[in-house]
């Protein structure tokens, strides 16, 4: 006679199915896209949810106001919110400036992974990169990202389709906090924080909230830590020290998305700051952390090694969630191109002619960079990142 017991198989946890957004491979997080499918692709499939990406900034600034326009732009072509706040370019501005998306995304898909196949074949690798894998912008195979066309602007009725945010420099000043609150931080940070929580509690995007649809809001805030934001490139008015309120921001901002259905990139003129010691210091206090190179006006630009790209991204440091072995790139020798239409990531390669003379034994074409970046968080393969 059986017996019966109480065991259950126990059933696979559903899913969660909100658009725009897919499963982490590597701990199951959900993850949104940058718009720049080889960017998501280093971060190790995207964006996760709850989490804050920093961008220092270029020099000029250029390309990180052009990241913060894919951010927007994929926010507006998945069809989630967006929370949009900038003092040194008016928001609308930069949604004006959207670029369109390309509707035959297959072929796009098509003709860039046959320019890097053509890139290869026509390229002698230096033997330091033979070994390394196939650089692939959706390795997954889903459907993830949007391809964009920088040489078109998105239609005003499809910009017009999402919930879109603005906070501009006279929006900031109507906001009215206790008197008090500049003894904590520094008051327009303050205002910051406290309509990036008002947004969120408003529109329902807190995980303890019950609502039919569950949406993702993204929030972008370009060029965090300028002077517009009476930030004093990290130091007291009185030059007594570092000025905590930046760091005290991005703490407050860290512990209110970890509870809520949000994502926020962050742009940051790092070389503003008077001290290193104060920008590892707020690189500690977001997730995941990238640096832009620009070559423009520099003498990397008219160096024959980097002749096929406009900078470097160098990682600093990259979140570990959920898991203790988090995600690390294929490569950390990684450049950005800006070609007529889109901005693509691709790993480093150096020229025909430098490729052929370090294979030979010559010195090391990238040694000047390596001894650049050693130590902070990425630039070439041997570095040390953060985790």
């Amino acid at each position: 006679m059986a017996t019966k017991t109480n065991f259950q198989k126990k059933a696979r946890g559903k899913l969660l199915q909100i658009p725009g957004t897919r499963p982490s491979l590597y701990n199951n997080q959900l993850l949104v896209s940058t718009g720049v499918p080889s960017l998501d692709h280093v971060l190790g499939g995207g964006v996760a949810v709850g989490t804050v990406l920093m961008i220092e900034e270029d020099v000029f600034g250029d390309y990180a106001r052009l990241l913060v326009k894919y951010f927007t732009a994929e926010a507006v072509m998945t069809g989630q919110p967006m929370m949009l706040a900038s003092l040194d370019v008016e928001p609308q501005d930069l949604i004006k400036d959207l670029p369109a998306p390309i509707i035959d995304e297959r072929k796009e898909e098509k003709t860039e992974s046959s320019q890097l196949a053509q890139a290869d074949d026509s390229m002698k690798i230096a033997w330091r990169y033979q070994n390394l894998p196939k650089f692939q912008s959706n390795p997954t195979g889903i459907k993830f990202g949007h391809y964009y066309d920088l040489t078109k602007t998105m239609e005003k009725r499809l910009v017009e389709s999402i919930d879109i945010k603005c906070l501009s420099t006279t929006q900031l000043n109507q906001i009215k906090l206790p008197v008090n609150a500049a003894e904590i931080m520094n008051i327009n940070y303050m205002k910051l924080l406290n309509k990036i929580a008002t947004v969120i509690e408003e529109g329902k995007y807190l995980t303890k909230d019950k609502v039919d649809k569950r949406n993702i809001l993204k929030i972008a805030v370009h060029s965090l830590g300028s002077p517009m934001w009476g930030e004093n490139s990290g130091l007291k008015l009185d030059g007594t020290g570092h000025d905590p309120s930046l760091p005290r921001f991005l703490l407050g901002l860290r512990a209110l998305l970890r509870s809520s259905f949000a994502v926020c990139l962050l742009t940051v003129p790092t070389h503003l700051f008077q001290e290193n010691s104060f920008t590892r210091q707020v690189e500690k206090f977001c997730d995941t952390v990238l640096h832009l190179e620009s070559f423009s006006g520099s003498e990397k630009e008219k160096n024959p090694v980097f002749k096929e790209y406009h900078g470097l991204l160098n990682i600093r440091q990259l979140p570990r969630l959920n898991t203790m072995a988090a995600h690390e790139p294929d490569t950390l020798d990684l450049a950005f191109k800006l070609r007529r239409k889109k901005f693509t990531i691709e790993p480093l390669h150096l020229p025909p002619e430098m490729a052929e003379q370090s294979s030979q034994g010559h010195e090391d074409p990238l040694k000047h960079l390596k001894s650049s970046t050693a130590g902070c968080g990425g630039g070439t393969g041997n570095s040390k990142l953060d985790f």
